[in-house]
């Protein structure tokens, strides 16, 4: 394979080759998202974008991630986020634009997950990234609402973080104190895995949280959130 043969629509052919209908169907069922399912499972789609990062420089992954994410298929958008999911990525300036240029648009918690993941990754590698974040906290859309917590993830996980990184966590927990009020069930999930991730690493200030603006979140929220404390 060489990237100048690789297009997002043989790319598409390569994951239509291993669709499976009577799967397409349950997970149309599931996600409840009107798109079109191929059935092809995560580690499937895992195995073919191993191939295709080895093939292609980091342009050629943001062409292909670009026009299977653009596709619309389940299957080539989870592909397209697996593309760019990578710790190490320089320049990765498009990377981010392409991510970050995504998340107005999310559906659904799946593919929303898959691309945050990714989007990790490049606010981790350049913390000043959280300004876009923060633009996200006002969408009316609740899946960028709810990604803005999302992305912020790795923050709530380190045991010694540095001025800029604390600075962030403390930032996301100011958005997860304004989600509170916030009554929709994918919110207050966020919010809840958000603490608890924090309590494995910083527990006093989860209690904190928890004491404070926490103490208004649903009640299966506080029990997520309190699970290990």
């Amino acid at each position: 394979m060489n990237e100048a043969a690789l297009s997002p629509v043989e790319a598409l052919a390569q994951l239509a080759a291993l669709a499976d209908p009577a799967k397409a169907a349950e997970m149309a069922a599931y996600h409840k998202i009107s798109r079109q399912y191929l059935g092809v499972t995560v580690s499937q789609v895992e195995e073919l974008v191993a191939e295709w990062r080895a093939a292609l420089t980091i342009d050629g992954r943001v062409a292909l991630a670009a026009g299977l994410w653009d596709n619309g298929v389940h299957e080539a958008m989870v592909a397209a986020a697996k593309l760019l999911t990578q710790a190490r990525i320089r320049p990765d300036g498009a990377v981010w634009d392409l991510i970050s240029g995504w998340v107005p648009g999310f559906e659904g918690w799946a593919v929303a997950d898959h691309a945050t993941s990714a989007a990790q990754k490049r606010l981790v590698a350049d913390p000043a990234r959280i300004e876009t974040v923060a633009s996200w906290t006002s969408s009316p859309n609740m899946w960028t609402r709810r990604a803005a917590l999302v992305i912020t993830l790795p923050f709530a996980k380190m045991n010694f973080p540095k001025e800029q990184e604390l600075a962030i966590r403390e930032r996301a927990l100011g958005w997860a104190a304004d989600y509170v009020a916030d009554r929709d069930w994918f919110i207050q999930k966020a919010v809840a895995w958000w603490v608890r991730d924090l309590s494995k690493h910083d527990a006093v200030r989860a209690r904190m949280f928890l004491d404070g603006p926490g103490a208004g979140l649903k009640a299966f929220a506080r029990k997520e959130a309190a699970r290990y404390l």
